[in-house]
């Protein structure tokens, strides 16, 4: 099974003033760990040792694909961050990347089950390569997220959360250059697969000495297909305490995504939300006709609007219209999208991002940057 390298994308690390954990006599460098300092108290701090970042020690391993989707890879890891905050608060833990699994041990579990390969967590080939008939590849990522605590200026693990992603569509072809062919997996037939693996995952870990007597999230996420413009969505979460070998219960999530204007056919869980994308979308179009679009993203907790990013595209490259359009966000972004959640707007064209508006759930009024040069 090929794997792929893949950008690690992480949410929640601001400044890198932060307060040092435990350092050396003489500097970061020498020895020491630090933390990167939180950029909002919703968001963990990262570990900083010798003055470097560390990274994790699976970084960028999945199954490989006929063509991924960026936004599967940045939903998970960014979902998993806010399954983990159900369970380890920011205010108690700092956030490590997974120093427990390696690389090769991520591989070699995302891998088919075969006589070379025992530890396997997808079904061993059937040899057939027909989509109705052939066994499908499962799982297509496992991700490492460590938590630690602080005392005595030193950081100890206090826990760890284990994502796994499993296809809603497994991509695959017959011959190396030939035909994408594809195996459909219902939602209930992915999740019982991952719920299944995950204590195959959990007697692995429990083996591992530092993991045997800390809590272990295991959060199954299921994934979005190539052409989605939305990431997939998390399933369900099972907390383990310390000890426990085997999952005995799961907790449900009801977190969906969504894309504005919907399809045909579609409908969101609150109608008011996509009606006033729509009356936002074509304010918006009135006012510069030379758009190329205006789509958004939209994540939902159950009924609940839980946040919104929104994309314009233009085809216009006057630095003095960019300035003026921009302004006219800010109050026609205030005036027709939903209030009380957080709402972010990129400008771009195909010479990069040209503005950027934000505003935060409890904000009353979008901020903007606009990208100049000298």
């Amino acid at each position: 099974m090929a794997l792929a390298a893949v950008p690690l994308i992480l949410a929640g690390c601001g400044d890198l003033g932060g307060s040092s954990v435990s350092t050396s006599s003489n500097n970061s460098k020498s020895g020491g760990t630090q933390l990167t300092g939180q950029s909002t108290d919703s968001d963990y701090e990262g570990v900083i040792e010798s003055g470097h970042y560390r990274v994790s020690k699976s970084r960028g391993v999945t199954n490989s694909q006929d063509s991924d989707n960026t936004y599967n890879l940045k939903s998970f890891e960014n979902g998993m961050l806010n399954v983990s905050k159900k369970v380890f608060s920011t205010k108690k833990y700092v956030f490590q990347e997974g120093q427990y699994l390696s690389s090769d041990t991520v591989q070699n579990w995302l891998d088919r089950k075969s006589k070379s390969n025992s530890t396997g967590l997808n079904p061993a080939s059937n040899g057939s390569k027909s989509p109705n008939k052939r066994n499908p590849i499962y799982i297509q990522a496992l991700e490492e997220q460590d938590y630690m605590t602080q005392k005595n200026n030193k950081l100890s693990l206090g826990g760890v959360t284990i994502g796994i992603a499993v296809n809603s569509i497994d991509y695959y072809k017959k011959t190396q250059y030939g035909s994408t062919y594809q195996t459909k997996i219902s939602k209930a037939e992915g999740e019982a697969y991952a719920k299944k693996a995950a204590n195959t995952v959990l007697q692995r870990l429990r083996k591992k000495s530092a993991l045997k007597n800390v809590p272990i999230v295991i959060a199954v996420y299921r994934q979005a297909s190539n052409d989605s413009l939305v990431g997939g969505n998390f399933l369900a979460y099972s907390t383990n305490k310390a000890g426990k070998t085997s999952v005995s219960s799961w907790t449900p999530l009801d977190v969906k995504n969504y894309t504005f204007p919907l399809q045909s056919g579609q409908s969101s869980p609150n109608s008011n939300d996509s009606s006033a994308f729509s009356n936002f979308k074509s304010e918006v179009e009135d006012f510069f006709p030379n758009l190329s679009g205006v789509t958004a993203q939209a994540q939902y907790d159950g009924k609940s609007l839980s946040g919104m990013h929104v994309n314009i595209t233009t085809q216009f490259y006057s630095q003095t219209e960019i300035i003026s359009f921009t302004q006219y966000l800010q109050t026609t972004a205030q005036k027709y999208l939903p209030s009380g959640v957080p709402i972010d707007i990129t400008v771009s064209s195909t010479d990069g991002i040209q503005s950027f508006l934000s505003r935060s759930k409890n904000a009353k009024k979008f901020s903007s940057h606009v990208f100049n040069s000298y």
